[in-house]
């Protein structure tokens, strides 16, 4: 009869810690290296391929769209002030220099999206993105940050 009574209480208690909090910021990215799709890929990885390939109709206009993407998600209800997304990157032909692109976001706006691309010739002179950091901020203070693996 006891352990009827404690799973009782417990089940609410172990549903409660199970839920995660809500993400503030995602970074989803997607490495485009050829012109021509594998067609064995995920119909989502195709469907985003296609997306970004849009309107390239030679092969040098596809190759232009050739190199990295990345799109960040926000969600940052509490904040209602003007801040940005800050997007930070090094490549492999430029050594340790860090290079930085931004996202202004409005105040008022609590979430959104950003994308972000190395392509064309920052993406053939720069080389690969070797390590990544994305930033949320708001009025001066950073809400939340992702970063690669390989971020220093």
């Amino acid at each position: 009869m006891k352990l009827w009574k404690f799973s009782v209480l417990m089940i609410p208690v172990l549903a409660q810690l199970s839920c995660s909090a809500p993400q503030v910021l995602e970074v989803r990215p997607l490495h485009l290296r050829e012109i021509g799709g594998d067609e064995g890929d995920d119909p989502m990885i195709r469907g985003d391929r296609m997306r970004r390939m849009h309107g390239a109709i030679s092969v040098a206009e596809q190759g232009q769209k050739l190199g990295y993407y990345y799109t960040v998600l926000w969600d940052d209800s509490a904040g209602n002030g003007a801040g940005e997304v800050v997007f930070e990157f090094q490549q492999g032909a430029t050594g340790s220099r860090v290079k930085k692109m931004t996202h202004r976001i409005p105040a008022g706006e609590g979430s959104g999206k950003a994308e972000f691309a190395i392509i064309g010739e920052d993406y053939r002179k720069g080389g690969r993105v070797l390590a990544w950091r994305c930033k949320l901020v708001r009025d001066g203070r950073e809400v939340a940050s992702k970063q690669s693996y390989l971020w220093q």
